[in-house]
């Protein structure tokens, strides 16, 4: 069983989502193929003419796939089925994405005077992986006996319906633009994982991020599962196994996609 207080956990918890988000698209592809079967010809001629091999391998399939999605139905909590029915208007993620963003900036100036840029050892080992240029503009912080708090709206929109919001105080580290702020002791992996979000809002830029973020919350209804935050873990993970590769390169690659 996972658990969520095991760094490597959280990381195959994300590369799962990962795998669980292509297993859907191909699913919606394989939906799309079958509506159009739908569309175009009769269950009558599709049964009498239809190649019984092609036939019997499509519904052996189709059979199997929704026994095994059925199973994990069933174990969902249902406090979380209740959540799945929350879809909040427009306006109110609008307003969601503008109070994250404006949090996000307020954390970022107020921790930046207090940090510190990032060690010799430091840059040597990321520019493995991240430009010269974002490394010299990052600063870390490390808070000693205390955590970064929730931010000060989730109680007003956990009251409105928001489930699972991200617990900030438990996190290892934050990343508020180019400040990685620490709640535990700085790791190289920690420590990669907050780079890989400050490459994400480089490229996307603040209120991309935000909308992004948000609306990945509101789909997936779980802070590792928004695919900014699989995408980090799963950049860790390669990171943990020594592949070298461009952090900002896999980011454009995913924002090219539409994989955020």
């Amino acid at each position: 069983m996972f658990s969520w207080d095991n760094p490597d956990d959280r990381v195959a918890i994300a590369e799962m989502n990962s795998e669980l988000q292509h297993a859907q698209l191909e699913l919606l592809s394989a939906q799309c193929a079958t509506h159009q079967l739908r569309l175009r010809y009769s269950t009558d001629d599709l049964a009498r003419f239809g190649r019984r091999d092609v036939l019997r391998k499509s519904v052996q399939a189709a059979t199997e796939l929704s026994e095994y999605y059925t199973s994990i139905e069933k174990k969902v909590p249902s406090a979380e089925v209740v959540a799945e029915t929350f879809k909040p208007g427009e306006d109110v993620i609008v307003e969601a994405i503008r109070r994250v963003s404006a949090y996000l900036q307020e954390q970022r100036d107020y921790f930046f005077p207090k940090g510190t840029p990032l060690s010799n050892h430091h840059k040597a080992l990321m520019r493995l992986y991240l430009s010269a240029a974002l490394l010299d503009r990052v600063r870390i912080v490390e808070l000693e006996g205390k955590r970064v708090p929730n931010p000060p709206f989730y109680e007003e929109y956990r009251a409105l319906g928001f489930m699972n919001l991200p617990e900030v105080t438990h996190m290892p580290s934050l990343t508020f633009i180019n400040v990685i702020v620490f709640n535990e002791r700085l790791t190289e992996r920690a420590l990669f994982h907050g780079l890989v979000h400050a490459v994400q809002f480089e490229v996307l830029g603040l209120e991309r991020y935000c909308d992004l973020f948000v609306r990945g919350f509101l789909n997936t209804k779980l802070h590792f599962s928004v695919p900014l935050e699989a995408h980090a873990f799963s950049l860790e993970s390669k990171f943990a196994s020594a592949s070298r590769f461009s952090v900002e390169d896999q980011v454009r690659l995913w924002v090219k996609q539409s994989r955020y």
